[in-house]
């Protein structure tokens, strides 16, 4: 599976953004898909996620409330919509997905499989 990741750009604190993951090489039914961030000398942090069953998504703490994550299945993609941005949330963000996660590792970088090339994510104070 190929990922694609796009949307990134520079916002001033208080905007909104909203980042595009487009799959190719599989459909997303039975794909669980996952936002992680990460700066630089930091680890890569979760953001958000939903599980393959559909049942569940997923939010990091700091950002519960201002970001979500939706996925158009016919077009293969998944989205993240970040609202209320802060300068705390400037990073490079990166789409992920697998087809074997389990909801109890939903939250770790190292369940994902597919990764997909980086986003910037600038917020200006």
């Amino acid at each position: 599976v190929q990922l694609q990741a796009s949307g990134g750009g520079l916002v001033q604190a208080g905007g909104s953004l909203r980042l595009s993951c487009s799959a190719s090489g599989r459909t997303f039914s039975g794909y669980s898909m996952g936002w992680f961030r990460q700066v630089p000398g930091k680890e890569r942090e979760f953001v958000a996620a939903f599980h393959r069953s559909r049942t569940n998504t997923y939010y990091d703490e700091s950002v519960k409330g201002r970001f979500t994550i939706s996925r158009d299945n016919a077009k293969n993609t998944v989205y993240l919509q970040m609202n209320s941005l802060k300068p705390e949330d400037t990073a490079v963000y990166y789409c992920a997905g697998s087809s074997s996660i389990i909801t109890s590792s939903i939250r770790s970088s190292n369940a994902y499989r597919d990764w997909g090339q980086g986003t910037l994510v600038t917020v200006s104070s």
